[in-house]
């Protein structure tokens, strides 16, 4: 068993996770099994910094800036007692499957080597934004909403850029966003982002900032090194799928393997998924497993074969405004919005 690393509380034992500087991927095969939602112990950490501890009795939330009719400060007993709601939601690093980048296209990027394993869909608990801006007495003339983080600061090349800190807008923070305490159905782990973190549905897991401790509204667009010289750009996350497999698998010629998978997109309910074991020659629907949900569509398709030998699995998703994964998609300069069908090798053995 790997135990928690430096910058990381919990346990990453190496059968569920693969380690990056710090961060930690969660393994494919280690979803076998589990129901609709990632559970806690295997949920993927992407760290700036390490995780702190801040102690729920003393931590503040300040709600504060022009943006604002009147600064306000919330603890946790008040967070907790206001109206909750619970949402399931899919949070991605923007980095998922960069790697891909150079195996599959030869066009290596910079940043962590995330596979597909950066993802994660829990059942998330707490007060929507809107609600607290709202208390606040948001303005009309309200723009960006900048969250910041209490991990930390954070040092690149030498400069203290300061704490992780990323801004909405206030469309968007009135639209979906929760101040979460709670992880299915859990306090927050402390890797997590107890006592309290953002949850912005669709985006990029860079804006769902953790630890929680200030929200500064502003009356003009915000911009921190978080939107400029890191995920410039970057909101909506694209579609993904993923089988539930080790990397590469060892199948058994001649028998029939349910082959089970998740796909998933930042614009909203994946639809249709399909997969292909003759690299793409012909291509079968998956069956979809439990209800159709927002986070992610959990999906299985039967396949034996025929011949031993080295194999490969292809599957694509397509969501429900039109958006699906094509064969190769453009190279992005820090390898962000992979999207393109990966390429999962099997091996296929004799029985």
């Amino acid at each position: 068993m790997r135990l928690a690393t430096e910058s990381i509380v919990k346990p990453l034992p190496s059968h569920l996770f693969t380690l990056h500087d710090g961060n930690a991927e969660t393994r494919w095969e280690a979803m076998a099994g589990q129901g609709y939602h990632t559970p806690n112990d295997r949920f993927f950490v992407r760290n700036h910094t390490a995780t702190p501890r801040v102690d729920a009795a003393t931590w503040r939330l300040l709600l504060h800036g022009p943006g604002l009719r009147r600064a306000v400060e919330v603890d946790y007993r008040q967070l907790r007692a206001m109206p909750a709601r619970s949402v399931d939601v899919t949070l991605e690093c923007a980095g998922n499957a960069r790697r891909f980048y150079d195996s599959q296209q030869h066009e290596p990027a910079p940043g962590i080597q995330w596979g597909l394993g950066a993802v994660g869909v829990a059942r998330w608990r707490g007060v929507p934004l809107r609600d607290l801006l709202t208390m606040a007495g948001l303005r009309d003339g309200a723009v960006d909403v900048l969250a910041t983080g209490l991990d930390a600061p954070y040092v690149h090349e030498g400069e203290n850029l300061g704490h992780v800190r990323r801004p909405i807008p206030v469309r968007k923070a009135l639209d979906d966003v929760l101040v979460a305490y709670e992880m299915n159905g859990e306090p927050l782990p402390v890797d997590h982002g107890f006592p309290a973190r953002l949850i912005v549905p669709g985006w990029a897991g860079i804006a769902s900032v953790k630890w929680l401790g200030d929200l500064e509204v502003s009356t003009t667009e915000l911009f921190t090194p978080w939107n400029t010289l890191f995920y410039p750009g970057v909101t909506t996350m694209t579609v993904k799928s993923a089988f539930e497999l080790p990397w590469p698998a060892v199948l058994e010629a001649g028998r029939r393997h349910v082959l089970r998978g998740r796909s998933w997109s930042g614009n909203g309910r994946v639809g249709h998924v399909e997969v292909s074991a003759d690299n793409g020659a012909t291509w079968h629907p998956a069956e979809r497993r439990g209800p159709r949900r927002e986070a992610w569509l959990t999906w299985s398709v039967a396949w034996t074969p025929r011949q031993v030998g080295p194999h490969v699995l292809l599957a694509r998703a397509l969501d429900e405004t039109g958006a699906g994964q094509p064969p190769r998609t453009a190279r992005h300069p820090f390898g962000y919005h992979f999207d393109a069908v990966v390429r999962h090798p099997i091996m296929v053995t004799r029985g």
